[in-house]
């Protein structure tokens, strides 16, 4: 019966694809509506069963593991592989981020969505998501979980163009899959280096085998560097994160589920899965936390000068992965994956207020053009402000727990890397704070027109803000540190999964007494709670003055709010050498060479056969010799053979 239910859990949202997909012009709205979200709820509530069941020690044989083999996909040569789902704690707690937070997203798509042409379309493509989203997690081995990682590829690709007619829209959904693409190449060629060292694909056999391995080995640090360069390229990570704020281009809903929720955390999930083989490649984990930490700072003072209220957020996302990053560079694998979970309530959270502010403004995303919303939008004011605290790691919301828990670890191996961790945390708190200041305080600065349109948003959209903010306040209870007088519940379930690590860590993940562990949360709120102040007192306090001419006349600030100039630079070193290129290629090779070579042969067949077609005179007798001199070429040919 629960293997029947586990199969189910990713049938139904594919079988609301399918609905959807192949009826979308016919089907109604209302209709579509329950289909779309119903299907999503239907994989929740499995996947609350399927986690009840293994919390209280379900399951034959392993109480923390459920293997369901539906059947056996490739044999050949003695290669096998079997679509096979892998369930455990770590798994578990994925399905439900991904089926309940994209309910929830799927029910505010209801009323954000509506009046949108469409409207069927889009809950098909986001259907489609959540299947290949759950493959991705539920997979008992790289090839599922690589089909996944393709598919919700695919899926941003689509949700991305969504509005298909703007070619700006279209040219963000090119960038980010093609970007993507580059990743998937290094971890594509991290699979096979794994099937060439262990003989298998499967998780519970390469990860067996691992331990018995030694760690620093040059084929584990190989295949671990391969396989972090696809986490990040879906992750969003230096150097491949330019593609996560175009990708704003899409609707919101697909911002909230897509880009802060689910897809940008499969690389995350990727690494947790394979922890064992990371922790015994010391080097890449050395990789992980630099690039972890530069990511972190880097984006978060790109966030500090922007102005599109949904590319803050989308540089806020890739900060936030950054410091997922650095806590499983850090060995604190439960660290990252509850910072994972509360990072996905106030981020969905955020993203849909910022719906919520977008379609009351008619679709404006300039926060310099507004100001004052909190007069006309109560509800979205204070769900936005708790997922406003929350990232920004005030207690006892549920994002200072899990940035504490992450910020304690990276305390233990590096202090230096600590206060540059720190530094990043107060960015975060600023730019925050400088974005719900600019949106709801003050005065309002966009059009009289605007003015008069603003309104609330209705309750199909602000029940779900409603759950994501009490989610968000109260998140942190999963995993209450010891200090606080929790038994980081969170912890103790996922242990079986990290379980193998743990004897390969160089130090412990926690190494001090609960004394310094209440100091270093107070110094984190303290300078958090400054940096706060300082945005209160310029946005706040006195009408801020936003003046872009200030910005553009000292260098570090352009510098900043042109986004350091990547974009450019990877416009002028890949891009344009490449279309230069494709140009020439096409002016010359195809244009000159191959488009001449296949005429000429097209004119070289016409013109032999007006000139043989003359051999066909209509004389018997011409014929009759032509026969003759024919038989005569064979025997002769004969002859001489």
């Amino acid at each position: 019966m629960m293997n029947l239910l586990i199969a189910l859990i990713p049938v139904f949202p594919l079988l609301g694809f399918l609905i959807l997909g192949l009826g979308f012009n016919r089907i109604r709205k209302k209709f579509t509506s329950v289909i779309g979200p119903g299907t999503v709820l239907l994989s929740f509530i499995g996947s609350l069963i399927v986690f009840f069941h293994l919390l209280t020690g379900g399951g034959s044989g392993f109480p923390n593991r459920i293997m369901t083999n539906l059947f056996d996909w490739i044999s050949f040569s003695g290669f096998s592989v079997s679509f096979s789902f892998l369930i455990d704690p770590l798994s578990a707690l994925m399905l439900l981020i991904i089926t309940g937070v994209g309910f929830l997203i799927h029910l505010y798509s209801v009323g954000y969505m509506k009046d949108d042409p469409g409207y069927n379309r889009f809950f098909a493509y986001m259907n489609l998501f959540v299947f290949f989203m759950l493959l991705l997690v539920m997979g008992a081995g790289y090839v599922i979980l690589f089909i996944g990682w393709e598919g919700v590829g695919l899926c941003s690709y689509l949700l991305i163009g969504f509005w298909y007619k703007n070619q700006e829209f279209n040219n963000a959904a090119k960038k980010a899959f093609i970007m993507n693409r580059i990743g998937d190449l290094g971890f594509l060629l991290g699979i096979f280096l794994l099937f060439t060292t262990f003989g298998s694909l499967n998780y519970l056999d390469i990860f067996t085998r691992a331990q018995s391995m030694h760690p620093g080995t040059i084929v584990i640090t190989a295949i671990t560097l391969l396989l972090f360069a696809g986490a990040v390229g879906k992750s969003a990570q230096i150097p491949l994160f330019t593609w996560l704020p175009d990708a704003m281009a899409g609707p919101t809903p697909v911002s909230a589920l897509i880009h802060a929720a689910t897809m940008v955390t499969a690389g995350v999930y990727m690494v947790a899965r394979s922890n064992i083989l990371f922790v015994l490649a010391p080097a890449t984990l050395t990789v992980i936390a630099v690039t972890g930490l530069a990511t972190a700072l880097f984006a978060a003072s790109i966030a500090i000068y922007q102005n599109d209220i949904k590319k803050i957020l989308a540089y806020s996302t890739i900060s936030q992965l950054g410091y997922m990053f650095l806590g499983l560079a850090m060995g604190a694998f439960t660290g990252a994956m509850f910072h994972l979970t509360t990072h996905a309530f106030f981020k969905a959270l955020l993203f849909l207020g910022a719906g919520s502010v977008i379609h009351a403004m008619g679709g404006e995303q300039d926060i310099r053009k507004m100001g004052g919303l909190g007069n006309s939008m109560h509800k979205t004011r204070w769900v936005f402000l708790m997922g406003t605290i929350a990232i920004a790691g005030i207690p006892p919301f549920s994002g200072f727990f899990s940035k504490d828990e992450i910020l304690s670890s990276v305390f233990v191996h590096s202090i230096p890397f600590w206060i540059i961790a720190m530094i990043g945390a107060m960015m975060t708190a600023f730019y925050m704070f400088r974005l719900y200041f600019l949106i709801f305080s003050g005065k309002f600065r966009g059009t009289m027109v605007q003015k008069q349109q603003l309104h609330e948003s209705p309750s199909i959209m602000i029940i779900p803000l409603v759950i994501l903010a009490i989610l968000s306040i109260a998140g942190g209870v999963i995993n209450l540190p010891g200090f606080t007088g929790g038994s980081a519940r969170l912890q103790s379930f996922l242990a079986p999964v990290f379980a193998g690590s743990m004897p390969f860590l160089k130090a412990p993940v926690y190494a001090f007494d609960h004394y310094t562990e209440w100091l270093l949360a107070g110094v984190s709120v303290v300078y958090v709670g400054i940096m706060i102040l300082v945005a209160w007192s310029r946005f706040l306090k006195k009408e801020p003055e936003i003046r872009e001419d200030l910005v553009q006349k000292f260098f570090l600030p352009r510098l900043i709010s042109h986004k350091y100039y990547i974009d450019e630079f990877y416009d002028t070193l890949f891009v344009r050498p490449i279309l230069s290129l494709s140009k020439g290629f096409h002016e010359i090779i195809e244009k000159k060479i191959i488009d001449k070579l296949v005429d000429g042969i097209g004119i070289l067949v016409i013109r032999a056969g007006n000139t043989i077609r003359y051999l066909q005179s209509g004389h018997v007798g011409f014929y009759v010799f032509m026969m003759v001199a024919g038989i005569i070429a064979i025997l002769l040919f004969n002859l001489v053979i």
